[in-house]
Order: C-alpha cells, then structure tokens, then sequence
C-alpha cells in the first residue's frame, strides 16, 4: 500500500487548529524565548542584507517563521 502524502483532516482537527489557545505560563515562556531568537537573527542579518524586495522577503519569511513556530507551541505538536 502506498503511503499517504497529504494529511486529510477531519472537523474536530479543523476546529482544534482554528481554535484560540490560551498559553500557559510556560508556554508563555517558550513564546518569549522563541520571539527573542528570531529578533536575534533579524538584528543580525538585517544591516548585511541591501534594501530591496529581497530583503523584505527574507525578514517577512522570518516573521512567518516565528509565527509557524508559536503555533507548533499552541498546538502541541499536533498537527
């Protein structure tokens, strides 16, 4: 049998991912030090990189990173 590429998501996943999750205190946490990183990295490469789209991208792609990152935290892993 061949494997399943893709993950199919049934409503109660669908609502589990769209749902608000309020941190706890140690997620809180884990949110702070995963933000203090990304702000780390964008200080770094910010000044190296020359103004233009491409360095728009670079730093929107680090903003959505962080995001995907937080929601790893939210959801636990999960999905």
């Amino acid at each position: 049998m061949a494997e399943q590429l893709y993950r199919t998501f049934d409503e109660t996943e669908i609502r589990e991912i769209f749902s608000y999750h309020a941190p706890t205190e140690e997620q809180r946490e884990t949110y702070y030090k995963i933000t203090q990183a990304f702000i780390e990295c964008a200080l770094v490469i910010a000044p190296l990189l020359p103004p233009g789209p491409g360095k728009t991208v670079a730093i929107r792609h680090l903003a959505d990173s962080r995001m995907k990152a937080n929601v790893a935290v939210a959801l636990e892993g999960k999905f």
